[in-house]
């Protein structure tokens, strides 16, 4: 058997009768030869302490659970998680940049209702912008494709029908945007280089199998949360007191307020000193990297 030592919090020179069992008579007889519990509390006349005697059984669960303890210690050490935390693959959601430049974009998937006031709005202030459309409303509204096209914005793909794209295979995922992308390229004439999942949804091999097309995901850090109808005053307060150096703004095309609070929005950014330019020309080139908050930047 084996004996482990254990410490002993001391109120007295000795432990109390309901600390430590003994083993006595039950109901009136003793306990027969064979029926002794297998945890034994042995006291010692001397030593201030007591021992623990274990039988077999309980040697091997206190082995598994000690193992079970030093596993669980090694994988939750920082440096550990750090490790796993830097292999996930993200998207694009801000840029590192040395200047106040910032992107304006929108999601097309739904209604067309704003779509030329918006154009209307941005050329007021010579902004342009970044609008990702899918591929069936580039097929249904051709026309407002070409207009965006036209008025120097990026139309790039946010998918071809708004799938869940968690849900697909690589091949799925592949087939999907080369879909979209050809809808789009046969109205401007450009194969989109961009791509936004829809719902914002994503994993590492949503991530990966864009990037094997040599098209990078974009997400966003300022949400305009549009799409909920706020009111444009609401709009304008999140959107202005959210916009950093480097920040990808997300508004929606057919949003009930967008157009309302886009020019009061493009007057503040402007009077900051912010350059407003289309994602393309916000994202860096060459080696960058990607944070673990989504931020790229340079290498090194």
């Amino acid at each position: 058997m084996l004996r482990i030592r254990l410490p002993w919090r001391r109120t007295n020179d000795r432990p109390s009768e309901n600390a430590v069992p003994r083993e006595r008579e039950k109901r009136g007889k003793a306990v027969p030869r064979g029926r002794v519990p297998r945890l034994r509390i042995v006291r010692p006349t001397r030593a201030r302490g007591f021992f623990v005697v274990l039988g077999r059984n309980k040697i091997a669960i206190v082995a598994v659970v000690v193992a079970v303890i030093a596993i669980f210690a090694a994988i939750s050490h920082p440096r550990i998680v750090g490790a796993a935390a830097t292999t996930r693959e993200l998207p694009v959601y801000s840029v590192e940049r040395d200047n106040k430049a910032i992107s304006l974009t929108f999601d097309a998937a739904w209604g067309n209702e704003d779509t030329e006031e918006l154009i209307e709005i941005l050329g007021t202030y010579n902004v342009r912008a970044t609008f990702f459309v899918v591929g069936a409303w580039a097929e249904k509204f051709p026309e407002s494709v070409r207009a965006l096209a036209d008025a120097g914005h990026e139309v790039m793909t946010h998918s071809n029908n708004h799938e869940h794209f968690t849900k697909l295979s690589a091949n799925e995922i592949i087939a999907n945007i080369n879909a979209s992308n050809e809808k789009i390229a046969r109205v401007t004439g450009k194969t989109p280089t961009l791509f936004r999942a829809p719902y914002g949804e994503y994993d590492d091999n949503v991530i990966k199998t864009v990037k094997s097309m040599g098209i990078t995901t974009v997400q966003w850090d300022v949400d305009s949360l549009d799409w909920k109808d706020i009111s444009a005053a609401e709009i304008t307060k999140r959107v202005t007191g959210k916009a950093a150096p480097g920040s990808i703004v997300l508004f929606h095309n057919a949003a009930l307020h967008t157009p309302e609070a886009l020019p009061s929005i493009i007057e503040h950014l402007i009077k900051e000193g912010f350059a407003i330019v289309p994602v393309s020309e916000l994202l860096l080139t060459g080696d960058c990297v990607i944070d673990h908050t989504g931020r790229q930047s340079v290498r090194g």
